[in-house]
């Protein structure tokens, strides 16, 4: 891996889609802070208030599938510039909604625009990045940690004047993000094949990709049951759980870019992934048993594991068949994300309706069976033991003459 001031010296167009990129993953925190705000004002349930990230992440698995067809048609450039634009308009109107179901339907039509600009997006920071794909990934797992840890704090802070201001904030900056793509970002060429509608299913049809892509969903449902349901549990002030978030967030970021890389070389990229999935089952056993204290505690450390998670599948995803990276990142993605989907709704309504504890004993449980086919299915994974050995060989220091 490139050395600390080899990722950060990137060109200007780069560092345009890496700005946009934070923005866009602020989206997904955003709303945390003022979920119980957004209950109190459209008078509705939590599990009515979750349906606000099934909608974004129902409609953002679908889209995934259609991200590598359009942008082969219409080029990289026109698809992030497409994508921003639908966000910024669904963001706008979001802060317009009048019940919780116009904000659920702009939210849907927000993901639409999340999915356009964030798989293509890695494909562009991929392609323009200095240091390799890996430094690429890092950089963009980097966007990713800082656009969760900011979205929680931007939703406290404007979210504590009105619950509508953190919406028109997003769409705000997202117009600032298309003026860089617009101005920085070179046309980038159209690829000679154009990708078809199904190569992202077909890709999935490779037991590496596959086994990867549904260990990612059952990941993802243990994520979002912490980030969706743990707000309602928290009883505190859109500051403090913004605080709490920011915190989890901040461990995200960490762990993504300092912690995931060595501990890849050190023990391989299936075993990270053993361990992250372990400590983020044992961190949400030890939300479900714990007082107020605990819940802040275990919720702010659960952003470590899910930091190298991320970095890790989203490496091996790349890594693991020989699809083109864009294909590759579709069928996993639209696998990965529908356990976003799941998660709100049904860890909101299992918490709601039995016990606020049930919903972090399913999400350890979801955690053991990803666990249960990264083992079942390890034959298929031991490409990425290659990688690890060539990314360790490419880091060796040079030997003394």
């Amino acid at each position: 891996m490139s050395s600390g001031g080899g990722i950060l010296r990137q060109p200007m167009s780069v560092w345009a889609t890496a700005f946009a990129a934070v923005v866009a993953f602020m989206g997904i925190g955003l709303v945390d802070p003022i979920l119980p705000s957004i209950a109190q004002g459209l008078k509705a349930t939590p599990s009515q208030v979750s349906l606000l990230f099934t909608s974004y992440f129902l409609v953002t698995a679908v889209a995934m599938l259609i991200t590598g067809w359009v942008s082969s048609r219409i080029g990289g450039k026109r698809t992030l510039l497409m994508g921003l634009a639908l966000v910024i308009v669904f963001a706008a109107l979001a802060g317009t909604s009048t019940s919780v179901g116009e904000l659920v339907g702009f939210r849907a039509g927000w993901g639409l625009g999340n999915a356009l600009f964030v798989a293509t997006a890695l494909a562009v920071i991929i392609g323009a990045a200095s240091g390799g794909a890996e430094s690429a990934i890092i950089l963009y797992e980097a966007a990713l940690g800082l656009g969760i840890s900011l979205g929680p704090l931007a939703g406290a802070l404007l979210g504590d004047w009105n619950w509508r201001a953190p919406f028109f904030g997003t769409a705000t900056l997202m117009a600032i993000g298309f003026v860089l793509i617009t101005t920085m970002l070179k046309a980038i060429p159209k690829p000679d094949v154009k990708t078809k509608l199904t190569a992202p299913i077909r890709a999935l049809a490779h037991g590496g990709l596959s086994t990867t892509a549904f260990t990612a969903l059952f990941y993802n449902f243990a994520f979002f049951t912490v980030l969706a349901f743990t707000p309602f549990i928290l009883h505190m002030t859109a500051y403090g759980i913004g605080a709490v978030f920011f915190g989890w967030g901040v461990c995200v970021a960490l762990a993504s870019v300092f912690a995931a890389p060595p501990l890849q070389r050190r023990i391989g990229s299936v075993n990270v992934l053993h361990l992250a999935l372990a400590l983020l089952a044992l961190f949400q056993i030890g939300i479900a048993l714990s007082g107020h204290a605990g819940i802040i505690v275990f919720t702010i450390l659960s952003g470590i594991p899910i930091g190298l998670n991320n970095t890790v599948f989203t490496e091996s995803a790349m890594e693991v068949s020989d699809a083109p990276r864009s294909v590759a990142s579709a069928g996993y993605n639209f696998v990965r994300w529908m356990g976003g989907a799941l998660a709100p709704f049904i860890a909101t309504k299992l918490g709601e309706e039995i016990a606020p504890a049930l919903p972090y004993y399913v999400g350890a449980l979801c955690c053991a069976v990803g666990m249960a086919i990264l083992y079942g299915r390890r034959h298929h994974l031991r490409v990425l033991a290659r990688v690890d050995i060539d990314h360790a060989f490419q880091d060796a220091p040079a030997p003394a003459r």
